[in-house]
């Protein structure tokens, strides 16, 4: 394989704080708060990420070449199908106790960072996540050259760390079917009393 063809196309990596957007979107839907709960976070989920629409995303910077996963998947089986089209590699997360903090986001960073210095071919980055513990890795990956571009749901995501991204799209943006524009400024929509 030579080289100028990987620098013609170069490739994306997907990574997924998986239970972080999927406890949002709980909570938009239930209550704040109501994610935290053990009998919110220990029981079967519903089904609430649109996973096709944020791979569609990701697949618009180029083929994705890695695309993973991180979340304590015990409880998550009902996105079984949507996992296995998307072809995700799950990285299984166990929650020391019932503190909702995992280690999914300094995981995803160490990965990150080293898939970055082994392949030369990843041009953009996607982090699906809205913590501001994401801050660092964004440092490391703009001294690389790399694209970052982030995802996240309005009211979870941490600005800095969306101002951080060269791009960030809200989660809502997407599904409302702005996929692909130029949604990084956009007010948020008039939300209905929850």
């Amino acid at each position: 394989m030579h080289h100028n063809a990987s620098a013609a196309s170069p490739s994306v990596a997907l990574y997924w704080d998986f239970e972080n957007l999927h406890a949002s979107l709980s909570e938009a839907r239930l209550g704040e708060g109501s994610y935290s709960k053990p009998d919110g976070r220990f029981k079967a989920q519903e089904p609430l990420i649109d996973v096709a629409t944020i791979l569609e995303l990701a697949a618009s910077f180029g083929p994705i070449a890695i695309n993973r996963a991180y979340c304590n998947w015990q409880f998550f089986g009902r996105y079984r199908d949507a996992l296995l089209q998307g072809g995700m590699e799950l990285i299984q997360m166990f929650p020391p106790g019932a503190s909702t903090k995992n280690g999914a986001d300094i995981r995803l960073c160490l990965d990150a960072a080293e898939d970055m210095g082994r392949f030369d071919h990843i041009g953009t980055v996607v982090i699906v996540a809205g913590d501001s513990d994401f801050m660092p890795l964004s440092q490391k990956l703009k001294v690389t050259g790399r694209r970052l571009v982030g995802v996240g749901t309005r009211k979870s995501t941490n600005r800095h760390w969306a101002r951080s991204c060269h791009a960030f799209h809200y989660y809502e943006d997407l599904i409302a079917g702005g996929a692909l524009g130029p949604d990084f400024e956009t007010p948020p929509p008039a939300s209905p009393a929850a």
